[in-house]
This record gives C-alpha cells, structure tokens and sequence, in this order.
C-alpha cells in the first residue's frame, strides 16, 4: 500500500500562521477583503505554503460519477 507524502514542516508553520490569521479575523484575500470561509482560509494557506517552496501534496481531483450526464436529442422512435 502506498504511503501519503507528509508536509514540511515549513509548509505546516506557514498553514498555521494563515489558519491563526483567519481565526482572528485578519486575514484578507487578494481583493482585499475579509475571508469569512474556513475552506476559502485552508487554500489561501496552501497556495502561500506552495508559492514560498514547501513541498505540499498535490489537490486531490473532483470524484465525479461517469456516465451520469444526460444525453441530448430525442430517443423517441419516428412512425
């Protein structure tokens, strides 16, 4: 079974720094304003975490189910 990669440690006290920011309630996004979503906080640590050379996993990609969508056109047989 494989392993998950784990953070740095430089990555894990930047995270920390932002998460603290946005508990307090100063932490800003890049328009300026107030970051009021804790999901919105996590990102904005992660990119930062990213962008000054801390090794962080990858994003996991979206779970959608093949084959759910809808087909246009009619099936309706002609007579």
């Amino acid at each position: 079974m494989a392993k998950k990669k784990a953070a740095s440690s430089k990555g894990k006290t930047k995270v920390h720094k932002v998460m603290k920011e946005h508990k307090e309630g100063k932490l800003k996004s890049g328009s300026g304003k107030k970051v009021t979503s804790r999901k919105q906080a996590v990102a904005i640590a992660l990119n930062e975490a990213r962008e000054s050379g801390a090794k962080i996993p990858k994003k996991k990609g979206s779970s959608k189910k093949k084959g759910s969508s809808k087909k246009k056109g009619s099936s309706k047989k002609k007579s």
